[in-house]
């Protein structure tokens, strides 16, 4: 696959779907659809999935892999399986596979857990690193020890998905420090010598804005701090640059563009130079130095193992293994520039077709500050999602007036974009009357 950056959107001033055709027609990636479960266009059944933001579609090789799995892994293996299958390196391995879709090194991500439990993990690691060795600085530049307990303050994204919020509270309550929300555009002021640990999303659920995580990232190494990014809705649709960009620790899901399927476990990234520091406050058999040793003191294991906690689950952890096939050749710069080249695509699509006034978009029309998702507000929106998702087009709904539409390029095409905007726009007239 090509290495372009650059959305190759075509133009011809005609109507929007000849426009679409013209556009599947040069699309490089228009062939990877084959490799999900998808409905056939044409078919009684057709639908056009714009729901990859929240649970990406089925590759069609996972149910054969998983199968061999339970009937011959499980079946007739049985607990051989742990070393002849691999199970036990799996979270490890499956780390290795994500690590260059988020521009990382081997040896840094472990998968396992849910977002929720590596955001806690990552939070507490955060400011224990920074408790036990003073503020981290810019990758590679030395700085001087910190009285420990100095830095008393986590900030966290304010418009973050809830459950981080919750998770954010918990862990500066159990850390003893002050917890205080800001708007991602307001941190680096925000920043100050009582700062720990900063918790932000790459991309918001709600708006899909993208925020500048190298920016970010900087402003907060040279205050000392450490930065933690939760990459739920970035990872698998643009570059993220965690090596690049020096980020301290990261978590994010599996069951969105990377297409783990619902419930897949969520992955750990710790950054190699702070991974003999880090600290998880939940040490597990599986995090330990010697986990059959069975001993009763605690000797965290080297490297990206120590995020792990318990036993592996394997059904859904090897189920996202073998989704992960379906990126093998593929790069996510042409990913990131069909994309935006999508997006694009609908918002011109629907100022075509919905009448003036009847939708506003919440998503930002720069490329440099747009996700893979287009949100779009309007009156009676959770009505209109389900006359949508009647009418073959499925998206979301978020209260209490959004509607999310996620593109996910590995199988989205500009016909199924055209088609959304359109019965969009004829849904619009039938709820809203105009």
């Amino acid at each position: 696959m090509s290495d372009t950056t650059e959305p190759a959107t075509i133009r011809t001033g005609g109507e929007p779907a000849v426009t679409a055709r013209q556009l599947d027609a040069a699309d490089e990636l228009a062939p990877l659809r084959s490799r999900f479960v998808l409905d056939d266009p044409g078919s009684p059944d057709d639908a056009v999935y714009l729901d990859g933001n929240s649970l990406g579609a089925l590759p069609v090789h996972v149910a054969d892999r998983i199968s061999d799995v339970v009937r011959r892994q499980w079946g007739e293996l049985r607990i051989r399986s742990w070393d002849e299958s691999g199970w036990w390196t799996a979270p490890e391995r499956i780390g290795d596979r994500i690590a260059p879709l988020v521009g990382a090194a081997p040896g840094q991500i472990v998968v396992g857990d849910s977002t929720s439990v590596n955001v806690f993990k990552a939070l507490v690691g955060a400011v224990r690193l920074v408790g036990r060795a003073g503020p981290v600085g810019p990758v590679g530049e030395g700085r001087d020890e910190i009285r420990d307990g100095a830095r008393d303050e986590i900030l966290v994204d304010a418009t973050t998905f809830p459950t981080d919020g919750y998770i954010a509270e918990s862990a500066a309550r159990l850390t003893g420090h002050t917890l205080r929300p800001v708007a991602p555009a307001e941190v680096p002021a925000a920043l100050s010598d009582r700062t720990a640990a900063v918790l932000l999303n790459h991309v918001d659920y709600r708006t899909g804005r993208l925020h500048d995580l190298p920016s970010l990232t900087a402003a907060v190494h040279a205050a000392g701090a450490v930065a933690v990014w939760d990459l739920c809705h970035s990872a698998g649709a643009l570059p993220v640059g965690l090596d690049e960009h020096g980020v301290d620790l990261a978590v994010g899901c599996t069951y969105k563009y990377l297409n783990g399927g619902p419930g897949a476990p969520a992955y750990l990234y710790v950054r190699r130079s702070h991974q003999d520091r880090f600290d998880s406050p939940l040490p597990g058999w599986n995090s330990h130095a010697e986990p059959f040793g069975m001993r009763p003191d605690y000797e965290a294991a080297p490297g990206a193992r120590r995020g792990r906690v318990g036993t592996p689950d394997i059904l859904s952890m090897l189920a996202l293994e073998a989704a992960l096939d379906v990126w093998d050749g593929v790069s996510v710069a042409a990913v990131r520039a069909k994309s935006l080249a999508l997006g694009d695509f609908f918002l011109e699509c629907v100022a075509a077709y919905v009448p003036a006034g009847l939708v506003e978009s919440l998503t930002p029309v720069a490329h440099e500050e747009r996700g893979s998702q287009v949100a779009l507000r309007c009156a009676a929106a959770g009505d209109v999602m389900k006359r949508l998702i009647a009418r073959g087009v499925v998206g979301d709904f978020r209260r209490p007036d959004v509607l999310r539409f996620g593109f996910t390029p590995l199988y989205v095409g500009f016909g199924d974009v055209e088609r959304a905007a359109r019965v969009l726009g004829e849904v619009l007239e039938e709820v809203l009357g105009r």
